[in-house]
């Protein structure tokens, strides 16, 4: 029987673009917490720290269809392998690693060209068929790229005189739609087994790297920001925005969940200008207008990232 204080919980659990707005934010915050616990929390520790915390969360949910799941897995590793390794250690790693040195603003204008790039990657890899006017939604999307990596300044992205953290974010960005296509071919399991044994590839990904990155002295500064930056990524981007994710996908299906993301760098950009003070310039602007219309010229079978980022 219900009671009163079950009833909020239910209506949440049922309305989809509530769940899922949800989620884009929780994502989107991902990138400003990295951008500001930049000089408390390097990089791999933040990675670590983040996915070690979310599978202590996640296991009491995901044990058991873990235990039922595991032959399959095991039985899968190869894929298991390269998909916790792109989609939970490089990609996470990565983008930390570039908010190092380049705004929240930039790495979510990045990010949001994973649509286009997830039908180029489709198209390359696994063979799919495109259209002319996929082609040419790509094309102009990655044109929005290069304005946002090159800054506006063309003459500095022929002369490579690029940030670094475009670049490394950049790699990230193009990892993650290599993730994504290769979602594909994931054994098909309960989605907590799935994730959790990705989480646990991916932390043993990044412990070597966590573990040069205290080599060369690099440690966390302690302090209650620091365990609010970590606390925020193991719980809201890693945990509850997957659980929501999944959710919505229940709800209203992949395509229109894929769709409905597309809002996450819209939300990350405000967030930017609201809580890190980043200023917006015209070269985001232009930027994203192509990646944007590069999209819509593609047409509606491109995607949003299809798991937790």
């Amino acid at each position: 029987m219900m009671t009163k204080g079950d009833k909020p919980i239910a209506a949440l659990w049922s309305r989809a673009y509530l769940l899922l707005t949800m989620t884009a934010l929780f994502w989107a915050g991902n990138s400003i917490v990295g951008r500001a616990a930049r000089d408390l929390v390097p990089p791999a520790a933040l990675s670590f720290w983040r996915w070690v915390i979310a599978l202590s969360l996640l296991l009491p949910l995901a044990w058991p269809h873990l235990k039922r799941d595991w032959p399959v897995l095991r039985a899968n590793w190869p894929i298991m392998a390269l998909l916790g390794t792109l989609g939970i250690g490089a990609f996470n790693t990565m983008l930390y690693t570039g908010l190092q040195t380049t705004t929240a603003l930039n790495s979510m204008m990045l990010q949001s060209a994973q649509p286009a790039l997830i039908l180029m990657v489709g198209a390359l890899v696994m063979s799919d068929r495109t259209s002319a006017r996929q082609i040419a939604g790509v094309l102009v999307s990655l044109a929005g790229v290069l304005i946002i990596i090159s800054r506006g300044d063309i003459g500095a992205l022929l002369g490579l005189e690029l940030n670094a953290g475009d670049a490394i974010i950049g790699v990230a960005v193009v990892l993650w739609a290599i993730y994504s296509v290769f979602l594909r071919r994931r054994p098909q399991v309960h989605p907590l087994s799935f994730l959790a044994a990705s989480i646990m590839v991916g932390i043993m990904v990044i412990s070597p790297v966590y573990a040069a990155e205290l080599w060369r002295g690099r440690a966390i500064v302690p302090g209650w920001e620091s365990g609010l930056a970590i606390a925020y990524v193991s719980i809201f981007p890693s945990f509850l925005a997957y659980l929501f994710f999944n959710r919505g996908v229940e709800l209203i299906g992949s395509a229109a969940t894929g769709q409905y993301l597309n809002i996450m760098p819209l939300m990350g950009a405000g967030l930017a200008m609201l809580f890190l003070g980043e200023r917006l310039h015209l070269f985001h602007i232009a930027g994203l207008a192509l990646v944007v219309a590069g999209i819509l010229v593609a047409g509606r079978n491109v995607q949003a990232p299809v798991a937790a980022q």
